[in-house]
């Protein structure tokens, strides 16, 4: 099998817990707001398990229904399963790769609009930063409340200090932006641009 997608790697990390169907494990990656790390839809999660299983990865241990709704197949982990999930993460926290995020090439290419439109957009980023924090505060909030061992909320306490970090950041630029500490002529960008 190819390297594992983030969905994968999450529905694995599920499964290592207990076997569950597809349905069951999107409303645990959903109730652990997991979404906010990886991409989550209920038929993409589906597709992964297939994928997953046609791999051997998984197999499936039953399938049950309740009522009128659907059969619903539980999945469990294998052997082969376990052991791509921790070569995966082996790889995913031991490398650097550089993920080309947009934010990065914006602001190198930031020069090309006025400095007072560049502290403006970046003002409006600073408060989406700033709700996007404290979202994360209430949910380390939620997670300590419950007594739940840091070890399953580590990407909380990560986030808000990248969060913290990028805020500083923004609050920086933005003061010197508007004090006019760092400007730029756009008639010399434009002129040392050209061959």
């Amino acid at each position: 099998m190819s390297e594992l997608t983030p969905l994968a790697v999450a529905a694995l990390g599920l499964l290592e817990e207990r076997p569950m169907h597809p349905y069951e494990m999107y409303q645990v990656l959903m109730q652990r707001s997991e979404d906010r790390l990886v991409k989550v839809r209920p038929g993409s999660l589906y597709h992964a398990v297939d994928r997953l299983a046609l791999h051997g990865h998984v197999r499936a241990t039953g399938t049950e229904r309740e009522g009128n709704r659907p059969e619903r197949t539980t999945y469990e982990i294998t052997d082969a399963g376990s052991a791509a999930l921790e070569r995966r993460l082996t790889g995913m926290l031991g490398e650097f790769v550089n993920e080309y995020p947009v934010f990065a090439l914006a602001i190198s290419e930031s020069h090309n609009l006025r400095p007072d439109a560049v502290a403006t957009l970046l003002e409006a980023r600073l408060a989406g930063l700033r709700n996007e924090l404290a979202d994360y505060n209430v949910g380390r909030q939620q997670v300590t409340a419950k007594n739940l061992p840091e070890a399953y909320w580590l990407d909380i306490d990560y986030k808000i200090t990248l969060l913290q970090c990028e805020i500083a950041w923004h609050e920086t630029t933005i003061a010197r932006l508007q004090s006019g500490e760092l400007t730029w002529d756009p008639e010399h960008t434009k002129e040392s641009n050209r061959p």
